[in-house]
């Protein structure tokens, strides 16, 4: 969990929350959202129940009380086509790479064309499928966890950033449509840390440790 002192940024924003008891609804609200002109990146979910007990050192509170704490656990919107789109770039490039070194091996081994094709074809195609499953099973880890019906319990949180009373206004309408709780709107200022920044955890050499560079 970020410090104080790793806090890089504070933004003061407007938004409209609702609390979700169905993961089903809370996906089909969200694509209602980008199908109505909101952009991904304005809108946020709850963070899975272990992260969000953690960053708020495992107290019991509320999911319509939690929406409003700036320190409640949040994470970017994530659909069913974002993941499939992920599942498809990946298995593409594991499959080819794996294809293009077999070739080049069967090549060097004085195989025939047709049998280099057919074999090195075979092997991206199951390299593909591997290479998926350890991918599925980290986007969906709370569901394999066992932690998913849990989370539905407790409440899913959604933010959606607002830049207007109109789109205030059809992000409730929408909210509510499909079955949202305590739908509101809050001003809250939103800290960035280091956790926020894309590829945060990565380490280019692992004999660094996990201290950030440039901290005594």
């Amino acid at each position: 969990m970020s410090g104080p002192s790793d806090v890089l940024d504070r933004l003061r924003t407007r938004e409209v929350t609702g609390v979700f008891h169905s993961r089903r609804a809370l996906d089909t609200a969200a694509q209602d959202l980008l199908s109505s002109g909101f952009d991904r990146a304005d809108i946020d979910v709850s963070a899975s129940p272990d992260e969000q007990q953690r960053r708020l050192n495992y107290q019991a509170i509320p999911a319509a009380d939690l929406a409003d704490i700036p320190a409640a656990a949040r994470r970017p919107y994530v659909g069913g086509d974002d993941r499939l789109g992920l599942e498809v770039v990946t298995a593409s490039v594991v499959g080819c790479v794996v294809a293009l070194v077999m070739a080049f091996y069967l090549v060097s081994r004085e195989m025939t064309p047709p049998s280099v094709i057919l074999v090195s074809v075979l092997g991206g195609i199951v390299a593909a499928a591997v290479a998926i499953r350890p991918l599925r099973r980290v986007m969906q880890r709370d569901r394999v966890r066992g932690l998913e019906p849990a989370a539905e319990w407790d409440g899913l949180l959604i933010w959606v950033r607002v830049q207007s009373p109109e789109k205030e206004a059809l992000a409730q309408e929408i909210l509510l449509r499909h079955g949202g709780e305590a739908v509101h709107i809050h001003e809250i200022d939103i800290a960035k840390t280091a956790d926020d920044l894309p590829l945060h955890s990565l380490r280019p050499d692992p004999w660094l440790g996990n201290e950030p560079l440039g901290r005594p």
